[in-house]
């Protein structure tokens, strides 16, 4: 397996491979993408892709620009692996990967809504341990947040997701 950027090419893959691990060509996840495509918060360096050993894309994950206050953040999600890969280390190398990246670009903090139990093993505490609060406080059971080296205790505040996550 290989993780590497997306390429131009990987657009339709990568929504195959969205579609199937969600619910359909109409899930949410895929809306997400193709809206986040067209704004300054897709950010194509955290857009990674895990293609098998033919080169097939069998996985995504996807870091878009977020804020806490005015601070500029990760997002991580949607997180997608084909339903035929999955619990095979796709979906966690993808999501060391992207930490790694985003770590090498000097982000503060990598934020996401999504399972304590999966997203743990990767570091993710709760995000309310960092005085970070969720656009919606019922999240909170499922807000997360991971810190990297750029990360100072001052990062505080309410989590803005880029405005396509608003719509979808």
């Amino acid at each position: 397996m290989l993780i590497r950027r997306e390429d131009p090419s990987d657009v339709g893959a990568v929504r195959a491979v969205t579609a199937a691990a969600f619910s359909g060509p109409s899930c949410p996840e895929v809306r997400l993408l193709d809206e986040l495509r067209a704004t300054g918060a897709w950010l194509g360096r955290f857009s990674l892709v895990a293609a098998d050993s033919s080169g097939a894309v069998v996985g995504h994950v996807l870091g878009s620009r977020a804020h806490v206050g005015s601070v500029p953040v990760l997002a991580l999600g949607p997180l997608s692996v084909a339903p035929g890969h999955q619990r095979r280390g796709v979906g966690k190398a993808l999501v060391h990967t992207l930490l790694g990246a985003a770590d090498a670009r000097d982000e503060p903090i990598v934020v996401l809504l999504g399972d304590p139990a999966y997203y743990g093993r990767f570091g993710f505490r709760p995000a309310a341990a960092y005085g970070i609060e969720p656009p919606v406080p019922a999240w909170a059971p499922h807000f997360q947040a991971r810190t990297l080296t750029a990360y100072r205790p001052a990062l505080r505040g309410r989590f803005a997701y880029a405005e396509p996550f608003d719509r979808v």
